[in-house]
């Protein structure tokens, strides 16, 4: 990655923030060589903030720091793309955006799910029923997630929604368990239905 800091008079190039699950872009900020050797290094982003004209970790005074997951530049090395897990609200009035935008998507529960099971699987956690189906293995998930799609299967026969819909959310719960064990990404499938989508 070479950005061309050069092409604006201040050495300064945009920074589209974007959260890396939701891709809802979150705000725009700038940055100048410094800045983003402050970004790599703290891997929160820091701005060059042109009010203060100085160097501006975003959430320095909010502590809703912008953690970044990686960053991109365009074709013509002159604008930053930054995916990041936002810590809270990004925008200083208090909003999800600086366009006054939720920051949520269809899936976004079961992102924040995945990360929850992802997160079990690298710090295991003592009485979790997560790490227990880790423990057993992937023959063990396997078969749950079998269990639980007959289970969903049965329940569709009946006129019980509360149940049905429990039973839906025990396989989706177990699928995505599966999914970690096996170093999968939900995105990844939902790729794959995108791409058959087209």
């Amino acid at each position: 990655m070479t950005p061309d800091f050069t092409k604006d008079i201040n050495g300064l190039l945009p920074a589209i923030i974007q959260d890396f699950q939701t891709g809802k872009v979150l705000m725009l900020g700038y940055m100048n060589e410094d800045s983003l050797a402050k970004t790599k290094e703290l891997n929160k982003v820091t701005f060059f903030s042109r009010s203060k004209n100085r160097l501006w970790t975003k959430g320095e005074e909010s502590g809703h720091f912008l953690e970044v997951v990686n960053i991109k530049l365009d074709c013509d090395n002159d604008t930053f793309l930054i995916k990041v897990k936002p810590a809270g609200a990004v925008c200083h009035t208090g909003n999800d955006t600086c366009w006054n935008e939720k920051n949520t998507d269809e899936f976004s529960f079961l992102h924040v799910l995945e990360n929850v099971i992802n997160d079990r699987k690298i710090n295991p956690k003592e009485g979790s029923y997560t790490n227990a189906l880790f423990e057993k293995g992937i023959n063990k998930i396997a078969q749950k997630v079998g269990e639980e799609a007959v289970e969903v299967v049965i329940e569709a026969k009946d006129s019980n929604d509360a149940l049905f819909k429990n039973e839906s959310a025990d396989l989706l719960f177990h699928l995505l368990v599966l999914f970690a064990e096996k170093n999968i990404a939900l995105n990844e499938v939902l790729g794959v239905l995108k791409e058959r989508h087209q």
